[in-house]
């Protein structure tokens, strides 16, 4: 009865690509397989010292890091991000976090993480929206890793708005000692990754992982869904 139901939805609201907007087959959604094909992938993953990694020497001791995409104004990678950002698609979060779950298991540069620690939201700016827009992207690469997602240890204790029109020193001084830390006996001598959606700057990352450096035993890497060259 549910696949009888299903198969006139998508007769009548035939689900589309989210890029193009084409009608998509079984199996596609949300990106049909010509746009998929076309998304800037970085392979970093498989590349030690990439420039995710290397944009962060002598600001924050980086294990490893990589983002799945790069980022282009107008591309299709800001297309499915702001799908997900502000449009509340989180399949999408999904869709890139278990393509880039895939890459970093078969580099095997991420095996000694031990959890996952998403860059969090202000709890004013969580009302707003509803959700964090990287949850599930953390959830699916939890899920392909196998270590478990954490998401009430790193805390945004002051609200700024959309740092995405400042300057790079503006941003990083509007930053600065805006995060901090709940129980800290949950990542006590551990392996976190930390997650976001976009590196522009890198200053949000940066501060995230000074906090983080709040207890010394931690060791800290980083997977976004999209690098800003």
């Amino acid at each position: 009865m549910y696949s009888y139901i299903k198969d006139l939805v998508h007769i009548f609201f035939p689900e589309q690509c989210v890029i193009c907007e084409k009608t998509l087959s079984d199996g596609e959604y949300p990106v049909c397989v010509f746009c998929r094909h076309d998304l800037p992938l970085t392979n970093f993953c498989f590349e030690k010292n990439n420039i995710v990694e290397t944009s962060f020497y002598g600001r924050v001791n980086l294990q490893a890091a990589t983002s799945l995409f790069y980022f282009y104004k107008k591309g299709n990678v800001q297309k499915l991000i702001h799908e997900l950002k502000y449009r509340d698609n989180e399949k999408i979060g999904n869709f890139i976090g278990n393509w880039l779950g895939d890459n970093m298991v078969q580099s095997k540069r991420f095996d000694e993480v031990d959890c996952i620690i998403p860059v969090p939201l202000h709890s004013k700016k969580l009302r707003q929206r509803g959700y964090n827009q990287v949850t599930k992207f953390g959830k699916s690469l939890s899920e392909k890793l196998q270590i478990p997602f954490i998401d009430d240890v790193l805390l945004r204790k002051t609200y700024a708005k959309t740092q995405t029109i400042k300057q790079k020193e503006e941003r990083i001084q509007s930053i600065e000692g805006i995060f901090g830390l709940s129980d800290k006996n949950k990542i006590q001598n551990k392996h976190v990754l930390l997650i976001d959606d976009i590196i522009t700057t890198g200053a949000t990352i940066e501060a995230c992982c000074l906090a983080l450096k709040e207890i010394p035993s931690v060791r800290i890497s980083l997977a976004t869904m999209a690098y800003t060259p």
